[in-house]
């Protein structure tokens, strides 16, 4: 197989930070901002004048910044920073002129978790957090110029998300019912008592977007009376709606909303590629000129004030993002940068839509990727199930599934049931099924693989992060001939306790509850219990790959702890890694190439795929700390 595959791509071409990305105009349009690496390849802001050379980097984080944008000013930089991980994130502002850097959210301990912001007060910020009680997350104003910070709305307890009009007054909130349902609220002022505008079932979903112009209409995405997510406008007042966008069959998923006027201009949907439904004419013809210039799937990923230009990305599952500046009065594109232009270099792998029945009949989408160079027959097969549960893979570029395919193997994405994308039917098939339905979605795809010819079944893999972690440990335990190893990064071993551990200020308790069970009821002990890998550890018989962030706040490193005491106990074999400055994943460039190292050497030893050796006990400057169990 290795004769007929071509040269082996380096870890530090594949897994370097990007060499540019997410980039952002300013509002005013003279600028661009976006992320690249400084000299200890840490991901950080940098900004230049557009049509011109002056690129400077205007940040100077310890860990890759993840979330930025500009202030109305076009003068401001905005970017969050969390602590080793631990997702208690802090707003800092970045003074172009001056250089100087404050931290808006200075309390300690205290996390940020999104700011609303209007173009009609432009020298205020509404902060959603938790300063007064840390189980609850609050609105706070802040004056930008000054610091100033004053408690706007307090949380009565049950809120998890906020919605302000365009005169940044709170008008609507969403909150969790104890049954795991949606409840829409609304107000007409900042003194109107609050009301109940839409509520859901908990197999139902309804998500706020934002207002119209002049808060006639609350945009939303739900399912209420639909076999999809839809995108509605409702009028707060009267409650009466109207339907903006469906697809049959398909979820909507991205909404493209005008930054000024506030009208819905698109939606997405991914059926397998992302398609997208122009409802606003007056960018019809933007969207028409566009799709001729590539042919990977398009987003809009930012735009002035004025709305003269757009940064728009194209984006296919073999080859690195491109970025393009688009005029719209001249219906012009100017190429601004791909994200890894080193990687053009390399024939990437390959990647299909494809679709199976599970046992029980339920049709099952996906994405199988192939090494390159090789015919797709009898391949060593990583399987590679996403996390959330609720979340879904997409048709995109994966830096980790290149890397596998690049290495020898053929890789596996199923968006099993409890995935998002597909409908109500296909998310809610997934209720009450961790280690069950969900987990033989999964052990189907394999066979589906084998029976078509696509996978040796002596040589498969199950590889995952956070569910997908999960989903890694369950196969060992509850299929254990399935597999000949597993790699579980963060993923929880005992669902009761994942759950109890959850942080307060989430509020998706009663969705978890619901949705997989709840860890304080008699009645949900067993099931949790039996979905969970900690008490099926005695039948874990492959080799595992263990790794964990010890500052993960989603799924706490005693899930991990646990595992690998039992499997210790029950003398299996695993190797755990712990990255004391991690969260949830690993972040950090020397962490996430020392990762990904032990990953690859370990598929190898297991399916007999191609390797990059690493030299030494670790990456340079990562801080794993290796356990070897029965090795």
């Amino acid at each position: 197989m290795t004769a007929k595959m071509p040269p082996l791509i380096s870890r530090e071409t594949l897994l370097g930070s990007p060499k540019r990305c997410q980039p952002m105009l300013s509002p005013d349009g003279s600028r661009l901002a976006y992320l690249a690496p400084n000299d200890r390849d840490v991901l950080q802001v940098w900004v230049r004048t557009l049509g011109q050379a002056d690129d400077r980097c205007v940040s100077s984080a310890r860990r890759p910044v993840q979330y930025y944008g500009w202030w109305w000013d076009s003068q401001t930089i905005f970017c969050a920073q969390d602590t080793e991980g631990d997702e208690n994130w802090h707003i800092h502002a970045i003074d172009l002129k001056s250089g100087n850097v404050r931290d808006l959210t200075a309390w300690q301990g205290v996390r940020c978790h999104y700011v609303i912001t209007s173009l009609e007060h432009p020298e205020e910020m509404l902060a959603v957090l938790n300063v007064r009680d840390r189980k609850l997350m609050d609105i706070w104003r802040i004056d930008v110029r000054t610091g100033a910070a004053a408690l706007e709305v307090e949380n009565p307890g049950d809120v998890t998300w906020w919605f302000a009009d365009e005169q940044l007054v709170v008008r609507a909130c969403c909150a969790v019912t104890p049954q795991g349902g949606v409840e829409v609220r609304v107000r007409s002022d900042a003194r109107a008592p609050w009301r109940i505008l839409l509520k859901t079932s908990p197999d139902e979903e309804a998500w706020p977007l934002c207002f119209s112009q002049g808060s006639r209409e609350l945009f939303l995405k739900s399912s209420v009376a639909s076999d999809t997510i839809r995108v509605i406008a409702v009028d707060p007042e009267s409650g009466g709606e109207r339907e903006i966008a469906r697809m049959d069959g398909f979820d909507a998923e991205e909404v493209l909303v005008h930054p000024t006027r506030h009208v819905v201009e698109a939606v997405s949907f991914a059926p397998e590629r992302l398609r997208w439904q122009v409802i606003d004419p007056a960018i019809a013809a933007d969207f028409e000129a566009i799709a001729k210039l590539d042919d990977g799937d398009l987003r809009v990923v930012s735009r002035d004030l004025a709305d003269h230009h757009w940064v728009i990305s194209f984006t296919t599952p073999q080859r690195p993002v491109r970025y393009f500046l688009w005029d719209r009065t001249n219906k012009q594109s100017t190429f601004l940068f791909s994200h890894r232009p080193e990687l053009d270099a390399f024939e990437l792998a390959e990647v299909r839509p494809i679709k199976y029945r599970a046992r029980d009949g339920l049709e099952v989408h996906g994405y199988l990727t192939f090494p390159p160079g090789v015919a797709p027959r009898n391949l060593p097969l990583v399987l590679h199930p996403h996390g959330g549960p609720w979340f879904r893979d997409n048709w995109i570029f994966n830096i980790w599934t290149q890397l596998l395919a690049n290495r020898g193997y053929a890789v596996l994405q199923p968006n099993f049931r409890g995935s998002t994308g597909y409908g109500r039917k296909h998310l809610h098939a997934g209720d009450r099924q961790w280690g069950l339905a969900m987990q033989d979605d999964l052990t189907d795809a394999v066979q589906w693989a084998v029976a078509e010819g696509i996978a040796d079944p002596r040589r498969v893999a199950i590889f995952g992060v956070s569910y997908g972690g999960y989903a890694a440990l369950a196969g060992a335990a509850f299929t254990p001939d399935l597999y000949k190893c597993a790699i579980d990064l963060c993923g929880p071993s005992n669902v009761a306790t994942c759950i109890k551990s959850f942080a307060p200020y989430w509020g998706i308790r009663s969705i978890w509850n619901a949705r997989v069970g709840n860890p304080d009821d008699p009645a949900d002990k067993e099931m949790l219990m039996k979905a969970s890998p900690l008490f099926a550890a005695d039948r874990i018989k492959i080799s595992m790959l263990i790794a964990q962030g010890a500052n993960d706040p989603r799924v706490i490193q005693s899930e991990s702890d646990q595992i690998i005491a039992a499997i210790e106990k029950n003398g299996g074999h695993a190797t755990y890694v712990l990255y004391p400055d991690e969260g949830h994943g690993v972040v950090r460039p020397p962490n996430h190439k020392d990762f990904m190292a032990r990953a690859e050497r370990f598929l190898a030893e297991h399916l007999c795929g191609r390797y990059e050796p690493m030299a030494g006990e670790r990456m340079p400057d990562s801080t794993a700390i290796v356990k070897l169990i029965g090795n």
